[in-house]
C-alpha cells in the first residue's frame, strides 16, 4: 500500500490494535505503518504502552485484537514462535544475553530463519568490541557490550524488520553514539527499525517519524520535518 504522503512499500501496518494483560486493557485501538527501510520511533512516558506495542506485534500479550500486517501478510493469529519466519528481529530492554556462554556462542545461538543475515565477520566488523570480548562469558561482558550482542544477534538471524526495545538505557555516551552509527548504517541497508526509545536526543535524528504515545493511544504523528516546530511540544508531553 503506497501513497504521496508514504511512498515505501510497507513493512509493518497496525490498525485496532488492542492488547490485554489479564483484565488490564494497555492498548486502545494503535494505527501506525513503518515503510521497507524507515525507522519509527515509539515515544511516550513510562507506562503509555510503547514495550507493550512491540511485544504485541509478536503476541507476547495476554490478549490482542486488530490487524497487524508484516510485508503484506496478516499475523494476528501467528503465534509467537512463527513469527521470526516473517523476518521479525527483537532486541528486549533485559537482552536474554546466556550468562554461561561465550560472547561468540551467544551470537551463533539462534537459527538463521531467513537468507541475507550478516556474517560472524560482518557483525565483528560492525561491533569491533565482539570481536575483542569473542571468547569472554556473557557475565564478563559490560552493558554496552550485551547490548551490541544482544543486537548483533538478531542481525544474524536474517530479521529485516528490527523491534529495538529501550537499546541505549543506562548505558555510557560513547556506546550510545555508537549504537546511533549502528542504526544508521542499517537503515541505508534496507533494514526497518522500530525504536521505542527514552533517549530523545538519541532518538530525534535517526526517525523517519514519530509516534506519541500516551494511555495506550497514539497521540501525535510527528514526521522529520515537522520535529522542529514540535520540540517544545514533545518536552512538555515527553517531560524531558
Amino acid at each position: 500500500m503506497t501513497s504521496a504522503f508514504d511512498p515505501k512499500p510497507e513493512m509493518l501496518r497496525i490498525r485496532d490494535l488492542h492488547a490485554f494483560y489479564g483484565e488490564s486493557h494497555i492498548l486502545h485501538g494503535i494505527d501506525l505503518h513503518v515503510g521497507r527501510g524507515e525507522c519509527i520511533t515509539l515515544l511516550g512516558r513510562n507506562g503509555a504502552g510503547r514495550s507493550t506495542t512491540l511485544k504485541s506485534i509478536l503476541g507476547l500479550v495476554g490478549r490482542r485484537s486488530g490487524s497487524i500486517m508484516v510485508n503484506g501478510k496478516e499475523v494476528i493469529a501467528e503465534p509467537t514462535h512463527r513469527m521470526a519466519r516473517y523476518g521479525i528481529g527483537y532486541v528486549p530492554e533485559e537482552r536474554a544475553i546466556f550468562a554461561s556462554l561465550s560472547t561468540e556462542e551467544n551470537l551463533l545461538l539462534p537459527p538463521q530463519v531467513a537468507s541475507g543475515g550478516m556474517s560472524v565477520d560482518e557483525l565483528y566488523a560492525m561491533f569491533p568490541n565482539l570481536l575483542e570480548r569473542r571468547h569472554s562469558p556473557g557475565t564478563k561482558l559490560s552493558g554496552g557490550e550485551q547490548q551490541m550482542l544482544a543486537m548483533a544477534r538478531v542481525l544474524r538471524t536474517g530479521a529485516k524488520l528490527l523491534l529495538l526495545d529501550e537499546i541505549t538505557e543506562g548505558l555510557a555516551p560513547v556506546i550510545v553514539k555508537k549504537l546511533g552509527e549502528v542504526i544508521t548504517e542499517l537503515k541505508a541497508r534496507g533494514f526497518t527499525i522500530v525504536l521505542v526509545e527514552q533517549n530523545f536526543r538519541f532518538a530525534a535524528p535517526l526517525a523517519d517519524r514519530h509516534y506519541v504515545l500516551e494511555h495506550g493511544e497514539i497521540l501525535a504523528t510527528i514526521s522529520k520535518e515537522e520535529l522542529p516546530g514540535r520540540m517544545d511540544w514533545l518536552h512538555h508531553t515527553l517531560g524531558v
